[in-house]
């Protein structure tokens, strides 16, 4: 089995679900007392927000690759950041890293193909939203990424980022995320990547019309496939 390295604390609430995820599908995959073997390195995300809020990404993607580095020397075989928005940052935090990343977008893509999906629906934060860093990455996998319009990406930047990541669940906020699903939906999307590790703390499945694709959750058995050989590493098609 490979080491798993985590890359997390951003925040450590869905850090959390990603530890747990990780050790259920071994345990489903290889029975007993089985469980994952990983390595865990836990920023802290205050530091990590305010490079975000400041517009810092060079400064944010050298704190990640420092911590990627701490991973590689620790024993980890490849690196899972735990976090969508940092993927921004993906190619700085692989600069002269020895081992490799697991793309949370390939891994998700994958999954989005598998389904027979196309147009697809994407939450996040803000930045995961609004920028291409993101959507580009899906797109290289042949999706069509549709985004909710400005008033429906602030309230669920908000709610992220003045809630979630503060472990704060609130029945309106769900019914709100709701809302706005339902509007991607009618505007065409035949799924919805539910592309922030903290949304899958407010909704499931159960509130969206149309599929759902859990980003923290693929993301978690994409690494364990990979761990066990089970699956090779999800790349966009050469």
């Amino acid at each position: 089995m490979k080491v798993i390295g985590l890359l997390g604390g951003m925040s450590w609430e869905s850090s959390a679900e990603y530890y747990r995820l990780v050790n259920e599908r071994v345990k489903d995959a290889l029975g007993g007392f089985h469980s994952a073997h990983t390595v865990l390195y836990s920023v802290d995300f205050a530091a990590i927000e305010a490079m975000q809020a400041d517009g810092r990404w060079d400064e944010a993607g050298a704190e990640l690759n420092r911590a990627a580095r701490a991973l590689e020397a620790a024993g980890a075989d490849f690196v899972v950041l735990c976090t969508n928005t940092m993927h921004k940052v993906a190619d700085r935090l692989e600069d002269g890293l020895g081992i490799p990343l697991l793309h949370l977008a390939d891994a998700t893509a994958a999954a989005v193909t598998a389904a027979g999906i196309r147009r697809i629906g994407l939450l996040g934060t803000g930045f995961t939203m609004a920028q291409p860093f993101y959507r580009d990455r899906l797109a290289a996998h042949g999706l069509d990424v549709l985004v909710p319009g400005e008033e429906d990406r602030d309230l669920v930047h908000r709610v992220i980022y003045d809630e979630l990541v503060l472990g704060v669940v609130k029945p309106e906020s769900r019914e709100a995320y709701r809302g706005v699903i339902a509007r991607l939906a009618e505007a065409g999307a035949e799924g919805v990547i539910y592309g922030c590790t903290e949304i899958e703390l407010l909704v499931g499945p159960e509130d969206s019309p149309v599929p759902t694709f859990p980003t923290t959750r693929l993301h978690a058995e994409a690494a364990v496939d990979f761990a066990l050989g089970a699956a090779e590493l999800p790349r966009p098609p050469a």
